[in-house]
């Protein structure tokens, strides 16, 4: 095992390495799946279907757009690409906040709602066969305790800044998951 000496550092057993290890193996394999197929069925990657998703969970599907870097869990300057290249195809738009000249926010076309829907099921689907296919109902339990466990005490979260949204979907509008 390659270990540096270094005082004060607690190093990894060789068991939490093999654990590290398989969680990077694991979290990579599984962004690559659902990338892969919302490349190939709907022609998007992963951080935009998250961008439409975060939108569509919007009052008026809109946010603000630090708000939405955020809950996209993506840099300011990422974010305001992928918007730039989903206003290309016509499903965001940028509006100038009322409240703050300097501020923008980017609100969900129906083109853009619609390209969700039409991405969703496909998603969904790959998130079973790649997760939750694999795990017995006790590991799905274990795997949100432990996600909690690893998102709560003011670690960085992209959920966090989802708490502030509240779901909007009317009864001629279906609810799109995530």
């Amino acid at each position: 095992m390659y270990t540096v000496p270094m005082s004060g550092t607690r190093w990894l057993s060789q068991e939490e390495q093999q654990t590290w290890r398989s969680f990077l193996g694991a979290c990579l394999a599984f962004f690559t799946a659902l990338d892969a197929q919302l490349q190939r069925d709907a022609g998007m990657p992963h951080a935009y279907y998250e961008i439409l998703v975060r939108l569509s969970e919007t009052p008026d599907r809109a946010m603000r757009m630090s708000q939405l870097a955020e809950a996209a869990a993506a840099s300011k300057s990422r974010a305001s690409h992928a918007v730039a290249r989903l206003e290309e195809r016509g499903w965001v738009r940028r509006v100038d906040c009322p409240t703050d000249r300097r501020g923008q926010i980017a609100q969900l076309t129906d083109a853009g709602y619609a390209a969700l829907a039409a991405a969703a099921a496909g998603h969904v689907e790959q998130v079973r066969r790649s997760l939750f296919d694999l795990l017995a109902d006790e590991q799905v339990k274990q795997l949100r305790e432990i996600s909690e466990a690893m998102t709560r005490d003011g670690q960085p979260a992209p959920l966090a800044a989802a708490a502030c949204m509240t779901a909007c979907t009317g009864e001629d509008e279906p609810a799109v998951e995530a």
